[in-house]
Formats: C-alpha cells, sequence, structure tokens
C-alpha cells in the first residue's frame, strides 16, 4: 500500500498553472483578490451571524447531493453533507476533511480510508467506518438520477470495515479517478438512516449530513432553507476557518427570471444571484456588487446527439452539425465575459485536456460539402431533404441557466444557414433525467462538470449508462484503460485519444465552455468557489 498520511494525491493532480488559470474574479465595482475566494475583499473582521439569501434560477426537484446534478441546486446541498476529501481548487490537489489520510495499493484498485474521530450528523449519529460502506453499498442502486455517483463506483468489489474508523474499497480493477471522485458532492457521506431510505425518499424529504448546515425546510420550485449546525467541528482542511460556520441561516429562492434575479441583487432584496450572463453584466457594473467567475472542468457545453436517431447515424451529417457553428459568435453575444468557446468535449481547465481547436472551427462550406455529400439536397425553402424526410432536430433544453435560450437560437439560425431545420423544446429540470433515460430525444443541450477526465467515461462509455446511444467502438477501450492506468503519461496519452474520437467522429457537439459567474453583494465576504466551481459557504459572513 501506498500510504498519504498529508494526503497530497499528486499523480492524479492537475497543473498548477491550468487550475490557477481557471479562477478568475471579475469585479464590477473594484477590484478583487482574482483568487476564489475573492467576494468582498478583506472586509475587516469577520463577523459571526445573519442569513444569506441566495437567488438561482432552477431547481432540480430532488434534495439528495448524491442524486443532483444541476449547479444551482448543489449550491445549497453541497453546504449539508461532507465528503472523505477535498480539492484544493487552485492546485488541483486531494487533501483531508473526513478522511484524516489513506493508503493506496501500488495496482490502485484498495483504497484504505483513515477516518476522523468525532464527527457527528446533524441527528446525533457517528461517522463510522459502517456509514461510509452504507452509503457505497448503497450508491449503486440510486438510478436514474444517481448516475454520476454510480459511476464513480463502478467496479465496486467491496466496502470493508477495518475496525470502526478504517474502512477498505475494493475495485475489481484499477480505479485511477476514485479518489478524486471522493471529494465531490456525489460522494458526500449520509447518516447510515438516510443511506437506508429509498432514492425517492431521499429526493422528496432529503437527508441527514454530517455538513455545517442542516436541511429546515423545502418547497419545489420555491425555496431550500438551511440552518447552522452547531458545534461543528470537523471542516475542510481548505477551509480557513475552524469549527462552526459564521452565517446563521442560508435562504435558496427559486426565482427563474435573470433580470428579476438581477434586479433583487440590486435592490438588496438578495445578498447573492446565480448565473449572471452578458446581457445582465452591464446592469450590476457601478453598483455595490462584485462578479465572480470560474470557469467549470468537466464536459462543455454541447449538443448531446442521440446516435441511435436514423438521422444521426451519419457520422457526415453530425460532422457537418458541428462545423456549422459559429461558436465564438455564441461566445461573444450570449456568454459571461472571459468565456472561451470549446476546443475539445473537456473544458482547458480539465486535467489531461487536449486543444483540439482545429477539429471544431467554423465553416459553413465544409457543413454544406459533406451534407452534400450525404445525398441531403436544399429545398426551395432553404431546409434540407433525402427520400422525402426534411433534415429536422429537435433539441430538447432545460432553464437551469440564463445563456441556455439565446445560445441555441442562435444555434438554430446557424444551422439553418446550411440546410438544418432545428426545432427547439424547453422542458423542465426535472425532466432532464426522464429525458436522457428514455432516450427520446434528437439532441439534449447540457454540460457536466467534474475536475477528473474520467468524466468522459462516465458520459460516453458504452458499458455505462449510454444516454446518448453511441456505437461500441475503441473508444470504449480508451476510456476503461484510462480509469484504470496509474501512470500519468499513460493517462493523459489515453484520455487524449478519447477525446480525439468523440470530437472527430461528432458524437456529440461541443459548443462552449462553461464560466459559473455569480453576482455577490459587496457585504458578502468570502463566498467561495471549489475545485468543481461550485460554492462553500462554511467562511462565508456578512458585514
Amino acid at each position: 500500500m501506498k500510504p498519504h498520511p498529508d494526503s497530497r494525491a499528486t499523480r492524479w493532480t492537475a497543473p498548477a498553472a491550468l487550475v490557477t488559470a481557471a479562477v478568475l474574479s471579475l469585479s464590477a465595482c473594484s477590484s478583487s483578490s482574482g483568487s476564489s475566494s475573492g467576494s468582498g475583499g478583506d472586509g475587516g473582521q469577520a463577523k459571526a451571524g445573519g442569513t444569506l439569501t441566495f437567488a438561482v434560477g432552477s431547481d432540480a426537484g430532488c434534495v439528495d447531493p448524491q442524486q443532483v446534478g444541476s449547479n444551482d441546486t448543489i449550491y445549497s446541498l453541497r453546504q449539508i453533507v461532507d465528503s472523505l476529501t477535498d480539492q484544493d481548487p487552485r492546485t488541483g490537489k486531494i487533501v483531508p476533511w473526513l478522511a484524516k489520510s489513506w493508503d493506496i495499493s501500488s495496482d490502485a484498485t484498495t483504497f484504505t480510508f483513515h477516518l476522523r474521530s468525532g464527527v457527528t450528523f446533524s441527528d446525533g449519529s457517528p461517522l463510522t467506518a459502517q456509514v461510509v460502506k452504507d452509503n457505497f453499498d448503497a450508491v449503486p442502486k440510486l438510478g436514474a438520477l444517481g448516475v454520476l455517483a454510480e459511476g464513480y463506483l463502478s467496479g465496486l468489489q467491496s466496502t470493508t470495515v477495518v475496525d470502526p474508523l478504517t474502512v477498505r474499497v475494493k475495485f475489481g480493477q484499477p480505479n485511477a479517478q476514485f479518489l478524486q471522485a471522493t471529494s465531490t458532492h456525489s460522494l458526500g457521506i449520509e447518516s447510515s438512516a438516510s443511506a437506508k431510505e429509498s432514492p425517492q425518499e431521499k429526493c422528496s424529504k432529503g437527508v441527514v449530513g454530517s455538513g455545517p448546515f442542516v436541511l429546515k425546510s423545502y418547497v419545489q420550485n420555491q425555496s431550500i432553507n438551511l440552518a447552522k449546525r452547531g458545534k461543528y467541528a470537523w471542516g475542510s482542511s481548505l477551509w480557513t476557518k475552524k469549527g462552526e460556520a459564521y452565517l446563521d441561516k442560508l435562504v435558496f429562492k427559486v426565482v427563474p427570471e435573470a433580470g428579476v434575479r438581477t434586479g433583487s441583487l440590486q435592490s438588496g432584496q438578495v445578498d447573492a444571484i446565480g448565473s449572471v450572463g452578458k446581457a445582465n453584466e452591464a446592469a450590476l457594473k457601478g453598483g455595490r456588487v462584485n462578479l465572480q467567475q470560474r470557469a467549470n472542468p468537466g464536459v462543455v457545453f454541447n449538443l448531446g446527439l442521440n446516435n441511435s436517431r436514423p438521422l444521426l447515424k451519419d457520422t457526415k451529417v453530425r460532422q457537418a452539425i458541428g462545423f456549422a457553428i459559429d461558436r465564438q459568435q455564441i461566445v461573444d453575444a450570449v456568454f459571461p465575459t472571459g468565456t472561451q468557446p470549446a476546443t475539445s468535449i473537456l473544458a482547458h481547465t480539465t486535467p489531461d485536456y487536449a486543444d483540439l481547436g482545429p477539429d471544431l472551427t467554423f465553416d459553413a462550406a465544409k457543413a454544406k460539402s459533406l451534407l452534400d455529400s450525404a445525398g441531403w439536397k436544399a429545398g426551395s425553402d432553404g431546409i434540407r431533404s433525402k427520400n422525402g424526410t426534411r433534415l429536422r432536430l429537435t433539441v430538447k433544453w432545460f432553464a437551469n441557466a440564463a445563456t441556455n435560450q439565446p445560445a441555441l437560437e442562435l444555434i438554430q439560425q446557424q444551422l439553418k444557414a446550411v440546410g438544418v431545420d432545428v426545432v427547439l423544446k424547453e422542458l423542465q429540470i426535472t425532466q432532464f433525467a426522464p429525458t436522457l433515460q428514455s432516450g427520446d430525444f434528437d439532441a439534449v443541450w447540457g454540460n457536466v462538470t467534474r475536475a477528473d477526465p474520467d468524466i468522459l467515461r462516465s458520459s460516453y462509455s458504452t458499458k455505462l449508462s449510454n444516454f446518448y446511444h453511441l456505437p461500441a467502438s475503441g473508444l470504449d477501450s480508451a476510456l476503461s484503460q484510462q480509469a484504470a492506468t496509474t501512470e500519468a503519461a499513460k493517462r493523459k496519452q489515453l484520455v487524449d485519444q478519447a477525446q480525439q474520437l468523440i470530437v472527430q467522429n461528432a458524437y456529440v457537439v461541443p459548443v462552449v465552455e462553461l464560466q459559473t459567474q455569480l453576482g455577490v453583494a459587496e457585504k458578502v465576504h468570502n463566498l467561495d468557489f471549489d475545485a468543481s466551481s461550485r460554492i462553500q459557504l462554511h467562511d462565508t459572513w456578512i458585514g
């Protein structure tokens, strides 16, 4: 076994320069620190107490961190669960949290975690090795909403209680991604009582966690209310404050309209807002507001194509869609300042990202040529057809980001210019997982955030959920091997290969990176981004 007494698992660490480049802060009224904790500057002495009110655009319809993938809901639920480890957003290193140290076998099949003593859940029950086992035994049974967590534990052979504070997790083959996975909200540790409830029960009534805040109430599509956990004393090693959080309460209000969120922040009705797009940046400048940005690692915003559809089985059609999209125009017109067009299926801030920009250039002439060669001919209205079938694509999307609709409307115009008729269909965010699971779509607009390239395996391996119905191919081998490879250079080579296969075959169409931008009142201090560009509020205070 390879011990990690200080938990510095460097073989899975992102290059420091790469991650540092991801951390941006844009102040609307004063200079900011340029780090992930830039809100409010120093602001004098930190003060305990008060309520932070945060307006988000949507509600995932579930209050179980292990089953939620939408940022708007993760912002609140991340505060109620702790993880075995944490990931430094500046360096990518994995550091202690509920686990004070760990050992990893030389072949990366066995992970032994040594837990902190004295940790309790909000129901008073203690953290033990058995609790971790109960969680990891339950995750594979979560179902459609637990796809991320299930993917992180794929290949799990056993979870063994060594002693009350030592737990051993064994996989059937090397699992290079697992240590980073233990830092995510998806594998946040819940009480044994919660772990034993059904996924539906956990979604509807919430879970018991050991985190610095406790869920007090949830009204679907309206609000999530949290209260400070008294006597909390086992925070992440990355946090500045020891013990309890500063804030007494957190209120997350669901406000779908971006303009209303912006007005609420300007008027002081709320203290922070999510999903600030370019259209609202100007309104917030000059007021007592800071705009905080951080580029999200993981899978970029893309058109997730259903490769089983007759229309989309043709590689030339998929490739033509990619060449028809002017990514820079979309970035310039819709997305926050500093956003980058996609140059791979992975964002540039993801470890082992490969720049495939030349394969993702805008080339309308090439798009038309590909469609011509595939037998699609333009009609009198400019839309192409073949054997009496119009070249029509229905794109399903969800209102969990203010940029989604205007970005897709531009894509609609760009594809029409080469003869593709795009129909946009909005669905509720609660329909996202059922839509993917049913396969009832031509294309879905979305992204997936994770600070590890194994997100490609979770998303596109035909051996897992395979929501986009990719055909079995050499991509599966590359994805499986990178997850089992502990040698950094070899893993990068395999991840590079996987990115090339996804992009060049246009299994999905990368469009733009996600740049999380929050509007935060000047009086709010230390509202921090974590490594996945979600927020951590333990150190946050108002004054």
